[in-house]
C-alpha cells in the first residue's frame, strides 16, 4: 500500500507541475472543444439561421469576453461610470498584449442608461495580466462594495423583462449564486430617497450551501427588502400574510423562473461542458423545468408576469416547457411580445416543431413513436403539440433565443408569461382544498368559502406532486439528493393551515431565530435618546438573532417583509434577512448607548436619526478614511465646531454635495464615524473605503503587481462559509500607513477578521 501510495503522490505532483507550467492555458489542456452529437442535433434542430452554422460553432470555440454592470439604484452610478470612462478605460485602450490590441469597452447597446460594459478582454486575461492589475483591483474591490457585478451579459435579461417596481412583491425561485437577485434589488431601490420600498424580494435556493452565496451577493446591497430561503422551488410552499386584519394567501407580483438546466449556452465559459454533454441531460430535467414553473405560475398573482429563462438552447428545456405550461393553463397564461422591451438586443424568435433524439443518436418526432420501454426518460410534454391551432394560438414565437455568435455572448433563452386567471386546478377542486386543510389543522385563508378562489392555493397536494392537473410530467426527474422524508413533507407544504409539528425536526432548521422586538423593548430606551429617532421611527421592524442574553446585533427588514417573517416562521426556512443597523459596543454604555451604528444599514437608518449628525466637506472625508483616529483639529472649522459639541460615542458622517463645484462627487456619502475624546474616525470596511476614495479622486492600489493574489483566489472559497457564519468584519478599522497606494502590509484587499465575533445574520 505504502509504494502505492508514494507512486500515485508522484504521479500527482507530476500531474500538478506540468499544469502549472502550461501558463494561462492550464487545466484545460486536454479539452478539446468539439462535440460531434451536439452539432450533429443542432445542426437538425434547425434552431441556427441558414449559412451561420460555422459562425455559431466559432463563437462557441471562444472564450466569453468580460462583462461588469454598474450598481444602477446607488446615486454613485454616475461617479463610477465617470471613473470607469475617464480612468480605467481610456488606459485600457491604448494596451496590446500578446500582440492583441485591446479595443475599447463599450455599453451593451440593450441595457438602460450605459450601466452594463462588456470588452474583447477574456475574464481569464483581466485576473492574470500585470498590465491589467489595476483594472482588476478596482473591479474587486468595487464588487465587494457592491457597486459593481461581474455578470454575463445575457443573465442580465430576465430582470428587465419583468419590469419591476418599487411596489413589488418578487420570488426568485431558484436565484443561487445571486447576480439576477442582485438587479431585482436594484430596480425595487430604483428611488434611493426611500429607505423602505413597499415590496420585496424572496430568493430562494434547494441547495443550502449555495444559499450562504446567496446571502454574500444580496449582502452587498444592503437592503433591508430581501429574504433568502432554502426550499426545492417546485414545491415551495404557499405563504400567509395579514391583509386588512384577515389572512390572506401572498401571492407575488413578479415571478423569476430561472431554472436547473443542461448549460450548453455557457460552454463559452463552462469547458467542461464540451465533453459532458449530451441529450440526456435536458431528457432527465424537462420534467423538474416543468414542475418549477407550474409552482411559479402558481404562486403568481393575476395580472402579474413571470419570465422563465435557460441558459441552455435546446427546445426540450425552452419551449417544450413553455408549450406544456401553456396547454396546462388553458388560457389562464398568455406569452407576452417583449420584443420591443429590449431595443438593440438581437435574438431569435422560438420555434414550433422539434425532434428529440437519444444519446445513441435515435431520432423521435411524435410521443406515438416513443417505444414503451423508453417511457420512464421521454414523456409527451417533450413535443410539440399537434393540433395546429392550438399551436398557433401559443405565440411561441414570442419566446425569446439568443445566439452566441450574434453580439458575442452566451447562449439562452427567456421567455415572459403574463396571468390573465387563476389557474384552471385553482377552481376546479375547492371542495378537496377545504377537505384537505381540515384535515391538517385549516386556517382562516385556507377554509375561505369556495367563492373566493383568490384565496385558495392554486393545487392539491396531490397535482403539487405530478405537475398540475395534467399528471406526472416525468416519471424520474425528482430534484437531487432529496430525501423521500422531505417529498413527504413536502405535500403538506401545498396546504397554509399551520404544518404538523414533526415538519420542524424534517427540516433540521440550523438557523438561529428571528426575533421581533416590541415598540416598549428597553433596548431602545437609550437608542432612542442618544439617537433622538424620530416618532414615525418603525420599531416593530427591528429584530434581533436571539431570545436570550444581550442582543448583540439589531437589524430591520421592511414592513411587508415583516408580515411575511411574522406568518411563517414554521412555513419556511429562513436563511437570512434583514440590514444590520446597530451593534453592541460596551465602551458606548459609559456615554449613554451601548449600541453604535453599522455602515451596512446607515442608508436605512439615516432618515430616522436626527441628532449626533456632523457635516463634513470633501477635505474633511478623505482625511477621515486615511488618516487612523485624526485630532478634531484636523477637521475644517464648520465640522469641527459641530464635533465639539457632541458628547462622545458613535455619530454620523454626512457628506452633502455642492452643485456649485462639479469638481466634487455630486453624490451624497454617509459614513458612520466615533467621537473620541479628543479624536474622530470613521468606522467602514476597507473595500467601502476605497470606493469612497475613489469618488473623491484618491488613486488606490497595490503597488507590487500579483502580490496577495493567492490569498483572494482563497479566500473565494471560503466565502460561503463566511457568510454562513458572518463573522463580523475588523475591516472598518482606517487605512493602514502606505494603504493608500500600497493596500495593506500584505498586498491583499481583503478584510481582516475577527472570529471570535460570530452570528448567523444578514
Amino acid at each position: 500500500m505504502g509504494k502505492r501510495s508514494r507512486q500515485r503522490q508522484k504521479n500527482q505532483s507530476a500531474s500538478r507541475d506540468d499544469r502549472d507550467n502550461a501558463g494561462w492555458g492550464a487545466g484545460y489542456a486536454d479539452i478539446i472543444k468539439e462535440n460531434k452529437l451536439f452539432e450533429h442535433y443542432y445542426k437538425e434542430q434547425g434552431l441556427i439561421p441558414e449559412g451561420e452554422f460555422h459562425q455559431f460553432m466559432e463563437a462557441m470555440r471562444e472564450p466569453l469576453p468580460a462583462t461588469i454592470r454598474i450598481t444602477g439604484y446607488k446615486s454613485h452610478a454616475k461617479e463610477i461610470l465617470h471613473c470607469l470612462k475617464e480612468k480605467y478605460f481610456k488606459d485600457i485602450q491604448e494596451l496590446e498584449i500578446d500582440g492583441q490590441k485591446i479595443e475599447a469597452p463599450q455599453p451593451l447597446s440593450w441595457y438602460p442608461d450605459e450601466q452594463a460594459w462588456h470588452t474583447n478582454m477574456s475574464r481569464k486575461l483581466i485576473r492574470k495580466s500585470p498590465l491589467l492589475e489595476k483594472f482588476h483591483q478596482f473591479l474587486v474591490s468595487e464588487t465587494e462594495s457592491g457597486n459593481i457585478s461581474r455578470q454575463e451579459a445575457v443573465s442580465m435579461i430576465p430582470p428587465l423583462l419583468l419590469k419591476i417596481e418599487s411596489h413589488h412583491k418578487i420570488l426568485d425561485m431558484c436565484a443561487a449564486p445571486g447576480s439576477k437577485t442582485a438587479q431585482l434589488i436594484e430596480m425595487l431601490h430604483s428611488d434611493m430617497d426611500v429607505p423602505f420600498p413597499e415590496g420585496f424580494v424572496i430568493a430562494n435556493d434547494v441547495d443550502n450551501k449555495r444559499c450562504y452565496l446567496l446571502v454574500h451577493q444580496a449582502k452587498r446591497l444592503n437592503s433591508p427588502c430581501i429574504m433568502v430561503v432554502n426550499h426545492d422551488a417546485s414545491c415551495i410552499p404557499m405563504l400567509q400574510i395579514d391583509s386588512d386584519g384577515k389572512k390572506d394567501i401572498l401571492f407575488y407580483d413578479r415571478v423569476l423562473c430561472d431554472v436547473p438546466c443542461s448549460g450548453d449556452g455557457t460552454m463559452r465559459k463552462n469547458i467542461d461542458v464540451w465533453k459532458k454533454w449530451t441529450t440526456s441531460n435536458s431528457l432527465h430535467l424537462h420534467g423538474l423545468q416543468l414542475r418549477i414553473a407550474v409552482r411559479g405560475v402558481e404562486q403568481l398573482a393575476v395580472g402579474g408576469r413571470m419570465v422563465y429563462s435557460t441558459c441552455s438552447l435546446n427546445p426540450i428545456e425552452d419551449e417544450a416547457v413553455i408549450a406544456a405550461l401553456l396547454e396546462k393553463s388553458e388560457g389562464a397564461l398568455e406569452l407576452e411580445d417583449a420584443s420591443a422591451d429590449l431595443p438593440g438586443l438581437k435574438w431569435m424568435p422560438g420555434v414550433t416543431s422539434w425532434k428529440l433524439m437519444t444519446k445513441e443518436g435515435k431520432w423521435f418526432s411524435d410521443w406515438s413513436e416513443v417505444p414503451s420501454s423508453r417511457h420512464t426518460q421521454i414523456r409527451p410534454t417533450m413535443f410539440p403539440p399537434k393540433d395546429p391551432e392550438k399551436l398557433a394560438s401559443m405565440h411561441l414565437e414570442r419566446c425569446m433565443r439568443i445566439l452566441p455568435h450574434h453580439q458575442n455572448t452566451g447562449g439562452f433563452f427567456v421567455a415572459v408569461l403574463v396571468k390573465k386567471a387563476p389557474m384552471p386546478w385553482n377552481k376546479r377542486y375547492p371542495k378537496l382544498r377545504k377537505s384537505t386543510s381540515a384535515q391538517t389543522g385549516s386556517s382562516p385563508a385556507a377554509s375561505s368559502p369556495a367563492d373566493t378562489p383568490h384565496l385558495l392555493p392554486e393545487a392539491s397536494p396531490e397535482e403539487m406532486e405530478e405537475g398540475g392537473p395534467g399528471g406526472k410530467v416525468d416519471g424520474e426527474a425528482k430534484t437531487t439528493g432529496a430525501p423521500s422524508a422531505q417529498e413527504a413533507a413536502d405535500k403538506l407544504d401545498a396546504v397554509c393551515g399551520p404544518p404538523p409539528s414533526k415538519k420542524l425536526r424534517l427540516f433540521g432548521y440550523k438557523e438561529d431565530p428571528f426575533v421581533f422586538l416590541t415598540a416598549d423593548d428597553p433596548v431602545f430606551n437609550t437608542i432612542q435618546s442618544f439617537y433622538d429617532l424620530s416618532p414615525d421611527f418603525p420599531k416593530l421592524n427591528v429584530l434581533t438573532r436571539t431570545h436570550e442574553g444581550k442582543k448583540r446585533h439589531l437589524y430591520m427588514v421592511s414592513k411587508e417583509l415583516r408580515n411575511v417573517l411574522f406568518n411563517n416562521s414554521e412555513r419556511m426556512k429562513v436563511i437570512n434577512t434583514g440590514v444590520k443597523v446597530w451593534s453592541r459596543n460596551s465602551d458606548g454604555e459609559e456615554f449613554g448607548c451601548a449600541f453604535r451604528l453599522a455602515q451596512e444599514g446607515i442608508y436605512t437608518l439615516q432618515p430616522y436619526i436626527r441628532s449626533r449628525i456632523v457635516r463634513v466637506s470633501m477635505e474633511d472625508t478623505k482625511v477621515l478614511l486615511t488618516q487612523e483616529n485624526p485630532f478634531l483639529s484636523k477637521l475644517e472649522d464648520d465640522a469641527h465646531a459641530q464635533a465639539k459639541q457632541m458628547g462622545m460615542g458613535s455619530i454620523v458622517l454626512k457628506y452633502i454635495p455642492n452643485p456649485n463645484n462639479p469638481s466634487e462627487p455630486q453624490c451624497p456619502i454617509q459614513l458612520c464615524g466615533w467621537r473620541g475624546k479628543t479624536s474622530i474616525r470613521a468606522f467602514v470596511p476597507r473595500n467601502e473605503r476605497f470606493h469612497y476614495l475613489r469618488m473623491l479622486g484618491v488613486e488606490v492600489f497595490r503597488d507590487k503587481q500579483g502580490l496577495g493574489q493567492k490569498r483572494r483566489d482563497g479566500a473565494k472559497e471560503e466565502k460561503e462559509e463566511e457568510a454562513k457564519d458572518d463573522v463580523e468584519e475588523d475591516a472598518e478599522a482606517p487605512l493602514e500607513k502606505g494603504e493608500l497606494k500600497h493596500g495593506d502590509k500584505n498586498g491583499s484587499l481583503e478584510p481582516k477578521t475577527d472570529s471570535g465575533n460570530k452570528e448567523s445574520s444578514t
